[in-house]
């Protein structure tokens, strides 16, 4: 069974997401698009690249020689080196991982009749790399040297719509991108490296193949640190030889959940699956169905990225998905969604960079 088989339960979530104005994000997640930008531990001496959003593919093609085509990279300058204000403080860091970031789809204007971006779309370039790269592949900066290839994503529609040949066709069109991208990154960059995996969203069914072809029962499988598959349903049964992580600690494993408000019923989507997923709760980092506290939620991050909210939801396994409390901020009452998908990395910020942390010592402790 593939990750894309498990896609059908996107279709009652997509269009309830596409009521609102997905091209920004709900309330406690708009975008701050002012950002403090700070240096990599592990940048060259010469490290003066910044993001240019101007290139052109001659071929349509990416080039992933070209450093312009990493919307994250530890040799320039991009969002995913800002760090909340708050977490600087003794910061010490330590890039002896890699962090191979997927992001999710932010191709989502229903006007847009593309079935796959165009990989020097500047306008969304900027787009992906002040939301997704900001408020999620950032989580990763304080050990990893992290690596998020631009490629041709898929269109939204192509997980709701009814023409499953060209949804088919942009979804594989997405992936051999990633492909490409990390056959590159292992050639060229990762000496040998410890790697984590991380994605959401679309980004997670790429990164569900990606680890079944260059890690599963591989020689690589022996690098991966942890993989962070999170915001898509992994089935029980999806990996062979990659199992589900039991605790904090473990290594060479994975993590999954998708967030939504405690007490959601869905009769569309989720209470249709015909698989058990794995769920793992972000605040006890375990997979069992024990309810952790706010008081145990370190820090989320909101609409503004230099401020760490601490205690701003629970967290309890329920099912295929993961509950939480309404998010705890100031004008809350306003904040009406009970599908917490875009805030799945934001809600639990802090934890996941703590969790990045802790694996990474066992790690190299093993």
């Amino acid at each position: 069974m593939t990750i894309l088989q498990h896609h059908s339960y996107l279709n009652y979530k997509i269009k309830n997401l596409s009521r609102i104005n997905i091209t920004v994000y709900p309330i406690i997640l708009i975008i701050a698009y002012t950002i403090t930008l700070v240096t990599s531990g592990c940048s060259p001496k010469n490290r003066i690249i910044t993001q240019n959003y101007r290139f052109e593919s001659k071929n349509l093609l990416p080039d992933y020689n070209n450093i312009q085509y990493w919307a994250a990279h530890p040799w320039k300058w991009d969002p995913s080196d800002s760090i909340p204000r708050p977490l600087k403080k003794d910061l010490i860091k330590d890039t002896s991982i890699d962090a191979f970031f997927i992001h999710p789809t932010t191709l989502v204007d229903d006007a847009d009749d593309r079935w796959n971006a165009t990989i020097d779309d500047s306008l969304l370039n900027k787009k992906t790399d002040y939301t997704t790269i900001l408020y999620q592949a950032s989580v990763f900066n304080k050990n990893c040297r992290i690596f998020c290839p631009r490629y041709r994503q898929a269109h939204l529609r192509s997980f709701y719509t009814d023409n499953k040949y060209e949804a088919a066709k942009a979804f594989e069109i997405a992936y051999s991108d990633i492909k490409n991208a990390f056959e590159y990154y292992l050639a060229n960059l990762n000496n040998g490296r410890p790697i984590i995996i991380a994605s959401h969203s679309q980004g997670t069914m790429h990164a569900g193949r990606l680890l079944k072809e260059f890690f599963e029962n591989k020689p690589l499988q022996k690098q991966l640190v942890c993989a962070y598959l999170i915001g898509m349903p992994i089935s029980e049964t999806y990996f062979t030889k990659i199992p589900p992580c039991k605790d904090s600690m473990a290594t060479g494993c994975f993590v999954s959940w998708r967030t939504f408000k405690s007490g959601f019923i869905d009769s569309g989507y989720i209470s249709k699956e015909e698989f058990k997923s794995i769920v793992t709760n972000p605040l006890s980092w375990r997979i069992d169905s024990d309810y952790v506290a706010t008081k145990f939620n370190t820090g989320g991050v909101l609409k503004n990225f230099n401020k760490i909210k601490k205690g701003l939801v629970d967290a309890e396994v329920h099912g295929n998905v993961l509950w939480t409390c309404k998010p705890k901020f100031f004008g809350n009452i306003f904040f009406t969604q009970k599908n917490y998908h875009i805030g799945d990395i934001n809600l639990f910020y802090s934890n996941i960079r703590q969790n990045v942390n802790t694996r990474i010592g066992y790690f190299f402790k093993q």
